[in-house]
């Protein structure tokens, strides 16, 4: 069928009429259309994140690390040899033994025979010296007789050569009387003698028991070290000796450890512990002092702590002194940290006791300084910080460092406290650009704490 045959010729201007009018209603439109406006440019602002800088009351701390020891190491050693016949109930390793306890006794049956031998000698040289001292005695009651007899003697010469001048008695008679006289000179003299000999005698007997008292003293000490008792309260360590079992002189029986403190050496960087000293105090801060005004120094709060795992037990200790030379590798001194009555501390279950060979940490703390201010240490580059001013644009500036710690920075100068501080890193930074400030009230709680003292040391 074909369909134009059936619309009548007078008729086909009608469907021409629809699109005319869809024409003109478009041209209409387009003419009668405001164009959009035309927005300038915008300046783009970086997104950053920033605290109020605080100002509060600091306190200085520091982290060290260290092996507990004992603070008394005791390493029994026989003096004397001999059998051990006794010991202890309790002589195993890990043993407390209360000061003053008997730990052994070795047979004293050879040094109780040598305290015998000594005092029979020194009673002997007494005998002597007594006698020493009678025949003194007896010797000056001679020599008075015999110097009588020596007088007479000597008259009777005198009136024989008197007789003889008169010829009365022969030259015999005086020649025997001459040697009459001569023998009691003699006898005197041979008095005279053993009497000046007498002091030294007597020196030589109270030399010889003087001697004799030494050795006395001595078998009396090795027969008082037969026996060995614990010198302070102790944990037995190692034992090494079984009853029965003979012993030499200068033989390793067992180790003890001092219960009454409990000792960590740390090794510590002098200017991280300097930063702990009171500032009145840094002046005087080096090794060469007394011991007196290097306690004033290290007088350092201290909490020592135990971790494995999921445990934790702490103490309170304290500085007990500084050692001796300067680790010249590490650039660190050895800072000895102790606890007091460990032992007596200890809470089943909660706190073990500090016993040999455990690695803890120790927190020092230093004296307040009070209202610094304080940045975290990332905040810092190159002793400058980045502000966000009022007008909302980055600005640069310059700060002095007092000090540092695990996580922040404390301020001498730069910043007085309520600036908006950048804490993200704003590289590239132009001073000037235009920043949208995020507000990180978790950073700055974590700063507070830590400078506080209230947090954790990163």
């Amino acid at each position: 069928m074909n369909w134009k045959n059936l619309i009548h010729p007078s008729r086909k201007w009608w469907f021409g009429v629809p699109v005319v009018l869809g024409v003109v209603v478009v041209v209409a439109f387009v003419a009668s259309r405001t164009p959009p406006e035309q927005d300038a440019p915008g300046e783009p602002a970086r997104t950053l994140r920033v605290i109020r800088v605080p100002v509060v009351d600091v306190l200085p701390r520091m982290l060290a690390y260290g092996t507990v020891r004992p603070g008394q190491v005791w390493q029994a050693v026989a003096e004397v040899r001999g059998t051990v016949l006794e010991t202890h109930e309790q002589l195993n390793s890990g043993a407390m033994i209360r000061q003053g306890e008997m730990l052994l006794r070795i047979d004293p049956a050879e040094y109780e025979l040598a305290v015998a031998q000594f005092e029979a000698d020194i009673a002997q040289l007494h005998a002597q010296l007594e006698e020493l001292e009678a025949k003194k005695v007896n010797d000056e009651a001679s020599l008075e007789i015999e110097q009588s007899s020596l007088a007479l003697a000597e008259r009777e010469l005198a009136r024989l050569k008197s007789l003889a001048e008169r010829n009365v008695v022969s030259a015999s008679e005086i020649d025997q009387q001459n040697r009459t006289v001569l023998t009691q000179r003699q006898g005197v003299q041979r008095l005279k003698n053993s009497l000046a000999l007498f002091p030294q005698q007597r020196k030589a007997l109270e030399a010889a028991i003087a001697v004799k008292e030494t050795r006395l003293a001595q078998a009396q000490l090795d027969l008082e070290k037969t026996i060995i008792k614990a010198p302070f309260d102790c944990r037995l360590g190692e034992v090494r000796i079984e009853p029965g079992q003979f012993v030499a002189a200068g033989q390793s029986l067992f180790e003890a450890h001092g219960t009454a403190v409990a000792e960590l050496e740390a090794q510590v960087s002098l200017d991280r512990l300097r930063n702990l000293v009171r500032p009145e105090l840094r002046e005087t801060a080096v090794v060469a002092m007394d011991s007196e005004r290097m306690q004033k120094v290290l007088d350092f709060g201290v909490t020592v702590r135990f971790r494995s795992g999921d445990f934790l037990a702490e103490w309170e200790g304290r500085v007990a002194r500084l050692r001796e030379q300067f680790d010249p590798r590490t650039r660190t001194a050895g800072l000895v940290i102790a606890v007091d009555r460990p032992y007596e501390k200890a809470i089943p279950g909660k706190r073990p006791p500090l016993v040999q060979g455990m690695y803890c940490e120790a927190e020092l703390r230093g004296t307040v300084r009070p209202q610094r201010v304080v940045v975290p240490r990332s905040a810092i580059h190159q002793e400058h910080v980045y502000l966000v001013g009022s007008d909302g644009r980055l600005e640069r500036r310059s700060v002095e460092v007092e000090f540092v710690q695990a996580g922040f920075a404390c301020l001498r100068e730069g910043l007085s406290g309520d600036e908006t501080l950048v804490i993200s890193d704003p590289a590239p930074a132009i001073e000037g650009m235009l920043v949208e400030a995020v507000v990180d009230e978790s950073v700055l709680a974590n700063l507070i704490a830590e400078a506080t003292g209230e947090g954790s040391l990163k």
